[in-house]
């Protein structure tokens, strides 16, 4: 089951894209579906089967995001975070090779547009969670176990 959380950030671009499809697209569509529906036979109207299958995308679109919007918790920074990793945190991670990773712990809704972010229900940020700069953590991953050192830890606070 996903963790139902959410940065700040995250909920505004779940709003932004609800507002988008609502208010611009899905009226675009739906004129496009009339002047279509108006040329008469949609049995081979083409134009017409096509945005009424963008039609059905975009309201399956607004359901997700109306239900996700209204579940989702968000959660802001608060100073009792600073110095140990949880939902939030960018976190700059490195392994005896020395390669370095740098990723935002977030919700599962927020990792699809961004690579440098990890769910906080990934192995990966679960082995994290509560531990502070130098901490070593040891993730399974498929390839086996990985140890990995904390290099450092920020947050995007109220003023950045």
């Amino acid at each position: 089951m996903k963790t139902k959380l959410i940065t700040p950030t995250g909920m505004e671009k779940l709003k932004s894209e609800l507002d988008y499809l609502w208010r611009e697209y899905r009226p675009e569509i739906t004129q496009k579906v009339t002047w279509a529906a108006s040329l008469g036979d949609r049995s081979e109207n083409a134009d017409y089967k096509e945005n009424k299958r963008i039609l059905r995308q975009i309201d399956r679109r607004v359901r997700y995001l109306s239900k996700c919007i209204e579940e989702l918790q968000v959660v802001h920074y608060a100073k009792e975070q600073e110095g140990k990793v949880f939902f939030g945190a960018h976190v700059e991670i490195e392994n005896d090779e020395g390669s370095t990773l740098t990723f935002q712990i977030v919700g599962p809704e927020e990792i699809y547009d961004n690579h440098q972010r990890i769910s906080i229900d990934s192995p990966m940020a679960r082995a994290l969670l509560g531990k502070q700069v130098d901490d070593d953590v040891t993730v399974q991953t498929p390839e086996g176990k990985k140890d990995w050192w904390i290099n450092a830890i920020r947050y995007d606070t109220p003023n950045s």
